[in-house]
């Protein structure tokens, strides 16, 4: 019985699906996400903004592997899933980070330029920030008994915190993109 070498080819079956490669990205970028949370977002909640490091990650891995609807969605519920160890509302972020990440996905597709320069990431980030947020911030509240109107005062910290995201995505994409050779 001869046997013929394992050869990996990326064919027509494989188009499409979530690679090892694409899920070690975002494992990398959760991990360094959930650290900053505890660090750095702890730190700039004194200011008032509480950056969420997990969305920024997100939003990175969507954009370097110009993931899909459902390959947003994975990244999305997998990020949900990290955020579980730290939310006050547990469950929530399962819908929350689902939507943001599709969000996400669909901004990606549009080729938004300033002055020749791409301001995808930058527009995509706050949306999907503010889209994720907002969510979480109404739902939240309904969820807890609270008038709805108290997401008014939540609203500029969600703001901050899309602002924030925003800046760190589109300065990150470059960089990323040129070491990942994406």
């Amino acid at each position: 019985m001869s046997e013929s070498p394992r050869t990996v080819t990326a064919d027509s079956q494989s188009a499409g699906k979530l690679g090892v490669s694409s899920l070690v990205l975002l494992a990398v970028l959760l991990a360094a996400g959930f650290i900053l949370n505890f660090t750095v977002g702890n730190a700039l909640a004194i200011v008032g903004i509480k950056p969420q490091f997990i969305i920024a990650a997100y939003a990175l891995a969507i954009l370097l592997t110009n993931a899909n609807a459902g390959q947003a969605a994975v990244f999305g519920l997998i990020s949900a899933a990290v955020i579980q160890l730290t939310t006050s509302i547990p469950g929530l972020n399962f819908f929350t980070e689902l939507t943001g990440a599709l969000t996400m996905c669909g901004l990606c597709k549009l080729s938004m330029k300033v002055g020749g320069r791409d301001i995808t990431p930058l527009v995509a980030t706050f949306v999907t920030t503010l889209v994720s947020g907002l969510l979480f911030a109404v739902c939240g509240n309904l969820i807890m008994g609270a008038a709805i109107g108290t997401v008014v005062v939540k609203l500029p910290i969600v703001l901050g915190t899309a602002c924030f995201n925003a800046i760190v995505v589109q300065a990150l994409v470059i960089p990323l993109r040129k070491v990942l050779k994406r």
